[in-house]
């Protein structure tokens, strides 16, 4: 579903010249280097000709000063001159490493695979070979656009999660704003029933099923509680934890099948703690429903209430099928579900409900192919 096709459009300009921008970059740094490179080669080549009229300067001897200036005008590329009969001269290579022979071997092949070695010869004879390295503004460059690269995959990542934000931003807001419409649509007729129940009560009519009516205008009045307070933030007042979980429970029980059998037990009689009732007993449902889907309509529900130092936890367990150790965090994601119906958001609402509204935390306790339980802790108010 596309919300803002503009939006989506700008995004896809700006990407598409980022990439043509970063291409630009890297393609202009690649050919600096090659052409630095080679202004570097031509440089060795000038200096092996220098070397070779340095030997023949005895016949001009201001020819052999000029070359020496020509040799001595390279102070950044490493060298290694190896003569025919293997001894070797160092340039710009540190003075204690140049006395390491097996440090030199090491450099020489290393530099044969940088840069083509070049021989100076004379009169058909190899006279000496020079072996140079990348100077260090070459190898500098060289990893130039590994770190532009680095830079731009940091970047790309920012702007990737910005976005992702972002566009969960503006689906929380719809969902939330669906929810509250759906909440203000189902006013109208919930006054309505109201009013005809009222009319029911007049006409003599058996007081069991007013009642029952009456039990079910309060089941909606607070599911439109509940869809009302999506997306904002729920006044939490001291309640007692005992008599809410039981409440949940007793609702429940009255409305499944007999095929489920229910258990309650607590630990303590009476415990405060800050909660929303309407929101926190939907919770409750959401994981007895889900207990109850994952044993096919047929088995056992507990709910177990005990206190912890200063927590108190709420264990919901089944008799279901069980739930892989590697889908523990995942079944809290949205859309994540392994019914055939559904959208897979009971259990993200739960998570939102107990951690970002009620500041406790939920988890799988435990799960096998013989049940699940699962936690609810929240922090005791005394």
């Amino acid at each position: 579903m596309n919300f803002n096709p503009k939006r989506k459009a700008s995004n896809a300009i700006m990407l598409v010249s980022a990439f043509v921008i970063v291409s630009l970059i890297l393609w202009n740094t690649n050919s600096f280097f090659k052409k630095f490179k080679e202004e570097e080669r031509l440089k060795m080549e000038i200096w092996a000709t220098a070397q070779l009229e340095l030997i023949q300067s005895s016949v001009d001897q201001e020819l052999g000063n000029l070359t020496l200036r020509v040799m001595g005008n390279n102070t950044s590329t490493p060298m290694i001159l190896v003569n025919e009969e293997g001894s070797i001269k160092t340039h710009n290579i540190p003075e204690e490493k140049a006395q390491d022979s097996t440090y030199l071997q090491k450099k020489v092949e290393q530099f044969r695979r940088e840069n083509e070695p070049i021989q100076i010869i004379q009169d058909g004879e190899l006279l000496e070979t020079l072996y140079y390295g990348n100077s260090e503004v070459l190898n500098k460059l060289k990893y130039y656009p590994l770190a532009l690269l680095l830079i731009i995959f940091l970047f790309g990542t920012v702007i990737f999660f910005f976005f992702k934000t972002n566009k969960a931003s503006e689906q929380n807001k719809l969902w939330a704003g669906m929810a509250k419409e759906t909440a203000h649509q189902i006013g109208t007729p919930l006054t309505s029933l109201l009013g005809w129940n009222e009319l029911l009560k007049s006409e003599n009519i058996n007081s069991e099923i007013t009642q029952e009516i009456g039990k079910d205008i309060l089941r909606l009045q607070t599911i439109t509680e509940r869809f009302s307070k999506i997306g904002s933030t729920p006044n939490l007042v001291e309640h007692d934890i005992v008599s809410e979980t039981k409440k949940a429970y007793e609702y429940l029980k009255r409305r499944s099948s007999k095929l489920i059998h229910f258990s309650f037990s607590s630990n303590i009689e009476k415990l405060p703690v800050l909660l929303n009732p309407p929101l926190f007993n939907w919770s409750i449902e959401n994981l007895v429903k889900n207990g109850i889907d994952a044993m096919k309509g047929k088995g056992n529900i507990g709910i177990e209430i005990e206190q912890k130092g200063q927590y108190v936890h709420i264990l919901v367990s089944d008799t279901g099928h069980g739930i892989p150790k590697s889908d523990y965090q995942n079944i809290f994601n949205p859309g994540v579900t392994s019914k055939k119906r559904g959208w897979g958001l009971g259990l993200s609402l739960v998570k939102r409900i107990v951690e970002e509204y009620h500041k406790g935390k939920i988890k799988v306790l435990s799960s096998n192919k013989e049940g699940t339980i699962m936690q609810i802790s929240l922090k005791a108010n005394n």
